[in-house]
């Protein structure tokens, strides 16, 4: 049977800390050729938002296992909430095994099921989420592509009408399908991709090629409030409401490329939530992002004077 944590929990029991952002997804392993770092795209996020000043509850799950209490461990350790990070005995811890490619580029194989897959939650769980109003909703493709993982955003997304829904793509390789991301899509109110899954997302929907027309017709065709699709080095472009705005990147010497995009969609929640002008946004995004690939791991420590002198 899976279990959820005993943790005393401030989100859940003590009230409601603001500001509150929602986060589903995986947890997992991103495992390298010679080493080995906890990750997963939601996750990733909810550190740095962490760090940024938002109080995330991640729901998740993890193996009963040597690396699921690895993890529990070190999500404890980076102050993020863990009272619905859940114990799934039916199903190993995620792995993720990383192959480090050209520049920026990054292949991820993916072991299904994991124990994010088997992901629950009780109606008192729902009921004390409803209370706490979260402002946004994090979600990516990757749990939702199967069924239970659809299952559990769905009822999330009718729990919390009201929060904005904030979709990263982070498109995996034979963890998607066009319905799905199309439906996605439709769903979101703020999107963030890379040049990559622009170009995926195209094919799907015959959304224009071009960036700047991408945005825009994307923006009219699905209702998004803001997106923003990422240029690897050559940094961001960024379209809220009829603001579009081309930031240029910042030169680092890359060390990882993995968790720089998750770190970047937490810096561009940031300047949302902060109601910052779009050339603003898109600046310290970019800065966040580039600090963090310049660093080991996807959750390295950094500082906001370390992303102000960059």
């Amino acid at each position: 049977m899976d279990t959820l944590t005993n943790r005393r929990n401030l989100s859940l029991q003590d009230g409601c800390p603001e500001p509150f952002i929602l986060v589903l997804g995986e947890v997992l392993w991103d495992v390298f050729q010679h080493s080995t770092a906890l990750g997963g795209a939601p996750l990733n996020f909810a550190a740095h938002a962490k760090r940024l000043g938002y109080n995330p509850l991640l729901i998740s799950a993890v193996g009963a296992d040597s690396l699921g209490h690895a993890a529990r461990e070190e999500i404890a350790a980076l102050g993020l909430d863990t009272a619905l990070l859940q114990t799934a005995r039916r199903f190993p811890t995620g792995v993720a095994r990383v192959e480090l490619g050209p520049g920026d580029r990054t292949r991820f194989v993916i072991e299904r099921p994991a124990a994010y897959d088997a992901v629950t939650l009780r109606e008192e769980h729902i009921a004390r989420i409803i209370q706490c109003a979260p402002a946004y909703f994090y979600f990516g493709t990757l749990f939702v592509s199967v069924p239970q993982g659809r299952v559990m955003l769905d009822k999330l997304l009718a729990a919390v009408p009201p929060a904005t829904r904030f979709y990263d793509l982070n498109l995996r390789p034979g963890h998607y399908s066009m319905p799905l991301v199309i439906e996605m899509l439709e769903l979101a109110d703020v999107v963030k991709l890379n040049e990559e899954e622009l170009g995926i997302v195209h094919k799907f929907t015959r959304l224009p090629s071009n960036i700047e027309a991408f945005c825009r017709e994307g923006s009219k065709r699905y209702g998004w409030k803001a997106v923003c699709v990422t240029l690897g080095a050559r940094g961001c472009v960024l379209l809220r409401c009829e603001e579009y705005v081309e930031a240029a990147g910042h030169r680092v010497e890359v060390a990882d490329p993995v968790g720089a995009g998750d770190a970047f969609a937490a810096a561009f929640l940031h300047g949302l939530m902060s109601l910052w002008p779009v050339a603003k946004i898109a600046e310290f995004a970019n800065r966040l992002g580039a600090v963090v690939a310049s660093r080991n791991g996807a959750i390295p420590d950094w500082t906001m004077n370390e992303v102000v002198e960059l």
